[in-house]
């Protein structure tokens, strides 16, 4: 049986520890609970600010407290933390190039039972077509501890994106998860077809490769953690190596992993390249939230007919 963890678990535990730093303080537009900010918020009263559902708001007075020196680290569901408050985050975080973390949880489709208000299909788009803008989308718990890390660690804007749902364990331990912003993880070494995946999609990158090593097809896995920046020579490195790519990811394909990689090989590597992910639609609601994956096509079985179409063009 696979190992669960709710990455929000794991990224609240982590927040808590880097709170032992006096100048990190918490910003949260009342989700506090479900963010699992209220952990820090416990430990340091002092350092943690209730916004409210104010989040354009919120996203001001992050800006000004890293102004005073201090780190903080801005919450709400992805949704909102990129399209509600997307002025203040051009202009007051990325035009002035300010050290603010935003922290969007309950990313994708994982708010499955909330519906497409609350879904965020286009986040990534969004936050990486803003100059100085970092965007992470760490794939369990184990990474999710270790980005959380690395980004406080890093100076500059940040977007952490975070699923709802509790997601199977990828990675081993911590001392496995050899993190760095900006380098993409391997996963699985392969030569017929690379699998290029970011966040919970990444579990079922690694299915689908087991699964055609059944049928003698040799898949190599990368872990694109970091959408930006891009980590150009490892997709440069596995386009030459297997010829052909699929690109797994629980956000439109228009703008997100599948865009970023193709621009890279297209510049570089030109291979056929085929795209799993939500296909230019909002979500739904519904009450399991593995079936509105699969409503939206992001399944072990859609990457599997992915990897056979990249394949037939690769022939060609």
């Amino acid at each position: 049986m696979e190992k669960l963890e709710d990455m929000r678990d794991a990224y609240g535990e982590t927040l808590a520890q880097i709170g032992e730093d006096p100048k990190v303080v918490v910003l949260d537009a009342d989700l506090s609970h479900s963010n699992k900010t209220d952990i820090f918020a416990k430990r340091f009263p002092e350092r943690f600010f209730e916004a409210g559902i104010a989040e354009a708001n919120m996203i001001g007075v992050a800006a000004g407290l890293s102004m005073m020196d201090l780190i903080p680290f801005a919450h709400t569901f992805s949704v909102f933390a990129t399209g509600r408050v997307y002025d203040q985050i051009r202009i007051l975080v990325c035009y002035q190039n300010v050290n603010v973390k935003i922290v969007g949880t309950s990313a994708g489709l994982s708010d499955s039972h909330d519906g497409a208000t609350h879904q965020s299909v286009d986040d990534i788009a969004l936050m990486r077509a803003l100059p100085n803008m970092t965007v992470v989308v760490p794939c369990d718990g184990i990474e999710t501890r270790r980005a959380t890390g690395a980004v406080y660690r890093h100076a500059g804007p940040t977007y952490l994106r975070i699923n709802r749902m509790p997601t199977p364990l990828v990675w081993e331990s911590l001392e496995d998860c050899r993190f760095e912003l900006g380098k993409a993880l391997s996963l699985k070494e392969g030569s017929d077809i690379g699998i290029v995946a970011s966040g919970y999609p990444v579990a079922l990158a690694m299915k689908a490769a087991e699964k055609m090593a059944d049928e003698g097809i040799s898949a190599e896995v990368l872990d694109l953690h970091t959408v930006k920046p891009i980590d150009r020579e490892s997709l440069m490195k596995i386009a030459e190596k297997t010829g052909a790519l699929v690109t797994v990811e629980e956000h439109n394909v228009m703008g997100g992993v599948g865009s970023a990689v193709s621009e890279v090989v297209g510049e570089t590597v030109p291979v056929p390249v085929e795209h799993v992910g939500i296909r230019d639609r909002f979500g739904e609601s519904a009450l399991d939230y593995n079936e509105l994956l699969a409503a939206h096509g992001i399944t072990v079985e859609a990457v599997e007919a992915a990897i056979r179409r990249a394949l037939e063009r690769k022939r060609r």
